[in-house]
Order: C-alpha cells, then structure tokens, then sequence
C-alpha cells in the first residue's frame, strides 16, 4: 500500500515537470547608462532695487534673480539580466521533429567539416546540433531571442564626477507683493525679471501717495517657500510731487486749451519728472495726429512758452 503511494506521487511530480518543463538560458545581457543626480544646497530669491535706495523719482525697474546651489554627482548604472526562454509545451509538436533533423544536418555538417578541413562556420557545426538536442528534449524549448524574458541579476554603480553647480535665473513672469503703507498690492514681473514701479500708474495712484515713505518688496517660491525682501524708501520731497504731477497727467486734456496742454509739460519737466513730461508731450501729439493745424499751434506753443522742440514720430 505504502509502495503504490509512493508511485502516485513520483508519477504525480513528473508530470508537474514534463507540463512545467525548463527554461532555456540564454547569454547574459547587459546595459550601461549615466545618471545624475542633483541635490539642491541652497536657494535664494535676490531683490535688486537699484541705486540709489530712496526714490527721488516716481519710476524704478526692480530687477528679481532666482539662485541656486546643487551638488551634482554622475554616476556610471551597469545592469546585467539573465535571459531564458520560457517553456511552453505545445512547442514540442514542431520542436521535436526539428530537432532530428537539425541533429542530422548538424552530425553531417560535422563530416563534411572534416573533409573540408574545418572550413565550415560554427554555425553549421555546433549550433545545428545544439539546436537539435534542445528540440529533441521535451522538457525544453529551444532558445529564442524573439520571446525571450529576462531578470535583474547585477546592478553596479560606480561614481565618476560630483561637482557643485549653480544657477541664477531672471524671476520671470512672477509675483512680486508691495506694500504701501497699510495697502498690498500684487504686481508681476515681465520675461526678464524686471518689475516696473511707477508710483504714478495704478495701483499706487488710487492711494494718499503723501503718506507712502517706503515701499517693502517680497517674493516666494511656493515650491519650499523660499523668500526675499527688500525695501525702497520714497523721499519726502518726491512724496509732495506726486499728487500735483498725477492731476498734470491724467485730469482730462480734451476740454483744455493749447495753453493749458504746455503748462501741464513745462510743469511735470520743472518738477523734475523729465520722462512723464515727454511721455505727456508724445500723447498730444498722438491726440492731435488728425487736427494738424491744432498739432502745429501746439508744437508752436510748446517751443515758444516752454522751449520744447518737438515733432510728430509718426511723420517720415
């Protein structure tokens, strides 16, 4: 009873074994690559406010620069994979037929090698007949690269450079926060990390500007928060320019006479704002571009009341 037992299941394991069969290995493979890594050592938000540090003039490019310290190390990644072909049974039908054959060219090969005094390739020689006997055994396929799999048998690393790099970039296209006095405003930077601060333009206009004698500058990153800050202190004496220069510029032109359009000039360029009087001077002539007998009195005007030589950019 004991022996029949033992029969079943030594039969019962063959089976498991002829179904499951073996796999074919094949030559190792292998991969070499480089990696890289870079860890961040430090970062830092730069706020360049220019000189001097108290504005005596309503505008001022801020420029914002990003810096950036890594520590970058390069490694050489070899991987090594065994290869097999797994087994699949019903490969056999066609295998094993294949095989005698392979093993009949392979042991003719072999003759005719001999006659030929060893001329014939390795391929005709020795693979014919491995080819064979692997087809011949029906607990193996025969090797095939084309459904070949593969497991990670080695992974080796090796380090080859470590380095400290660093970076400055333009904080482009970002927000910038100033505040002014109690009031916060959001501002942007362009694609080259400049803000552009007129205390004359919105946001800052809509505001007692008298009272605003410094302007505080912060960045951040929302990535690790990151900050910087900077301050700008406005002068006194530019603070009592600022309401009369805003009226000068943006109180309605259209209802004032020629005589009132150079006062408004001459008066910006007496106060000391020489780039809004010229940027005033351009939009009326913009404005007058259709009435040329207007435009010329007022470029008449304005070279005989306020010693302005201007023309029309858009004349050739």
């Amino acid at each position: 009873m004991f022996k029949r037992h033992t029969l079943r299941i030594g039969a019962a394991l063959a089976g498991a074994l002829f179904l499951s069969g073996c796999a074919n290995q094949l030559p190792q493979r292998s991969e070499h690559e480089e990696r890289v890594e870079r860890k961040l050592l430090d970062h830092s938000l730069q706020i360049d406010v220019g000189e001097p540090r108290v504005l005596e003039l309503p505008q001022r490019r801020v420029r914002i620069h990003e810096q950036k310290t890594f520590e970058v190390t390069e490694y050489e990644v070899t991987r090594r994979y065994d290869r097999y072909t797994p087994y699949q049974p019903w490969r056999e039908l066609y295998e094993v037929p294949l095989g005698a054959v392979a093993v009949v060219a392979g042991i003719g090969a072999n003759v005719l090698n001999v006659v030929m005094l060893g001329r014939l390739p390795d391929s005709a020689t020795k693979d014919w007949i491995s080819y064979g006997f692997a087809g011949l055994n029906p607990a193996m396929n025969v090797q095939s690269n084309g459904r070949s799999q593969q497991n990670l048998a080695d992974l080796n690393e090796q380090q080859i450079d470590k380095r400290t790099e660093y970076s400055s970039l333009p904080w482009a296209d970002r927000p910038v926060l100033v505040k002014a006095d109690k009031q916060t405003y959001e501002l942007s930077t362009d694609r080259n990390g400049v803000l552009r601060l007129n205390l004359l333009d919105s946001p800052f206009s809509e505001q007692d500007a008298s009272r605003v004698g410094t302007l505080l500058l912060s960045v951040e990153d929302p990535l690790d928060n990151t900050k910087g800050e900077a301050s700008l202190l406005v002068s006194r004496h530019l603070r009592g320019k600022l309401q009369e220069a805003h009226a000068l510029i943006y109180d309605d032109l259209e209802d004032d006479e020629v005589a009132q359009w150079v006062h408004r000039v001459k008066r910006l360029s007496d106060l000391g704002l020489e780039e809004e009087a010229s940027e005033l001077e351009q939009s009326l002539i913009e404005l007058t571009r259709n009435d040329p007998e207007l435009q010329e009195e007022f470029l008449k005007s304005l070279l005989k009341d306020a010693g302005r030589l201007a023309a029309d950019p858009g004349e050739d």
